[in-house]
């Protein structure tokens, strides 16, 4: 039986949500064919968790002593940590180094998808639409009469690298800049000024399943609040509807897109792709490779709909992590 790492956590504000989806893993993985072990990962500290016990992970080959005074080494890693350290690609760096397979994709797909900027600015070398948007970094000259005569209002004031919509305002007017950029800078050191794009937003899980890219669901999201912000992803304050209403055009253009975007980065494993369609073409905003995982989350739901098991969708992911490390 195999020793699987199901790490979870993080140092971000997204590391309740994080343990929320770990425990969907915990849950749901076929544990006639592998052992779990809840690994959190987090500011104080990198334990095994096993009931009420913690046992200290040795960074050095990522193992930890048992009760027992037994060495407790893993076969792979389920990772299923949001934002930093597990989706910006410091973690998947530091495993390939010590030479254990994990899941998803490598520590360059990783750190690229989490910066907005840098996604965006690759993918639009593949004709791939996006909002207008104009990047700064903290301490950077601006002016918001410019920015307001490119953009126009409202537009959305986000970190560049963040997750769950922390630290994103919708700007409504000139004087509600100041804020908008004190609360994104909290986030990160670089911020996005990207333009409202009215139209339909969509959020399409793209994985690879059984070696092929396959799309497992188009989620048309209609949220409460101005946007679809951590309340509405995470709190209910959203409808969130699987398959999009969405007409037969519509629908192949989403998923073509999507798997296009997939297939250029050359990505691994599961993903979760936000688009608005605006005159029905679809305008890419961001690519989550980590996204959540917790019951009532997007993805799964999706793969609810594509009638695929999330027991059979652990078990293809980790499967898929042992091949790739083996053909290295």
């Amino acid at each position: 039986m195999q020793n699987i790492a199901v790490v979870m956590g993080g140092y971000s504000d997204e590391y309740e949500v994080s343990l929320k989806s770990g425990q969907t893993i915990i849950d749901n993985i076929d544990k006639k064919i592998y052992n779990p072990v809840k690994v959190h990962i987090l500011s104080n500290g990198w334990f095994a968790v096993k009931e009420n016990d913690k046992f200290e992970i040795n960074k050095a080959d990522f193992s930890y002593i048992n009760a027992k005074g037994e060495k407790v080494k893993f076969d792979c890693v389920f990772n299923i940590i949001h934002g930093t350290p597990g989706e910006d690609g410091h973690l998947q760096a530091y495993w390939k180094l010590i030479g254990m397979p994990f899941t998803g994709c490598n520590h360059y797909l990783s750190a690229l998808t989490f910066n907005k900027k840098d996604c965006i600015s690759v993918l639009k070398k593949y004709e791939i639409p996006s909002a207008k948007s104009i990047y700064l970094a903290k301490g950077d000259m601006y002016d918001l009469d410019f920015i307001i005569k490119e953009l126009g209002l409202p537009c959305f004031v986000k970190p560049n690298q963040s997750g769950s919509s922390l630290g994103i305002t919708k700007v409504k007017s000139k004087e509600d800049f100041e804020g908008a950029f004190k609360k994104a800078f909290a986030e990160d050191d670089d911020i996005l000024i990207e333009e409202f794009l009215d139209g339909t937003e969509v959020s399409v899980g793209v994985i690879e399943y059984k070696g092929k890219t396959f799309v497992s669901g188009i989620t048309e999201i209609i949220s409460e609040n101005e946007f679809f912000d951590y309340q509405a992803k995470y709190e209910g304050k959203s409808e969130e509807i699987t398959p999009a209403r969405l007409d037969k055009e519509t629908t192949k253009a989403v998923e073509e897109i999507a798997k296009k975007a997939y297939n250029s980065l050359r990505m691994k494993g599961m993903s979760r792709s936000e688009f608005i369609i605006v005159n029905d073409i679809p305008h890419f905003i961001e690519m989550n490779t980590l996204p959540g995982f917790s019951p009532a989350s997007i993805l799964p739901q999706q793969l609810a709909f594509s009638k695929i098991s999330i027991k059979d969708f652990i078990s293809n992911e980790i499967e898929s992590a042992l091949q790739n490390f083996q053909q290295k």
